[in-house]
């Protein structure tokens, strides 16, 4: 397995894949590349299916699609989701790495048509503790 979630992340994820009109079998899409204020850039959307070559790691209730590419990137790290009266986003921690949040935004489908969900931090920085 290649990432691990927290049970806020996967609150999270169940949550955009309900409201996103996901069926029992649909997921969550999550796609990070480097880049972003954190050194992840990331994106996410609910898809009905995994694509070809997929990893797709069941946890805590959730379906999670990953390219082989973000599987790759997200090896050893833990996702979770963070929510205050500023902001909310997903982060990303590595035992050993230095810390990263996520600063990037997602797309959900709904009748054909994508919805905008975006997560930020407001000063556009990261804090590092």
């Amino acid at each position: 397995m290649c990432v691990t979630l927290t049970p806020a992340a996967a609150s999270f994820m169940k949550r955009i894949v309900r409201f996103g009109g996901g069926s029992a079998d649909s997921g969550f899409r999550l796609s990070v590349q480097p880049g972003g204020c954190s050194g992840f850039d990331s994106n996410f959307t609910v898809e009905t299916a995994p694509a070809a070559g997929d990893a797709v790691i069941e946890q805590l209730g959730v379906r999670l699609f990953l390219t082989e590419a973000s599987c790759a990137l997200l090896r050893g790290y833990t996702v979770d989701f963070t929510e205050n009266s500023i902001d909310s986003r997903l982060s990303y921690r590595k035992e050993g790495a230095p810390e990263a949040c996520g600063c990037g935004s997602g797309e959900r489908q709904r009748a054909g048509a994508a919805v905008a969900v975006t997560f930020f931090k407001p000063d556009g920085s990261c804090r590092k503790t």
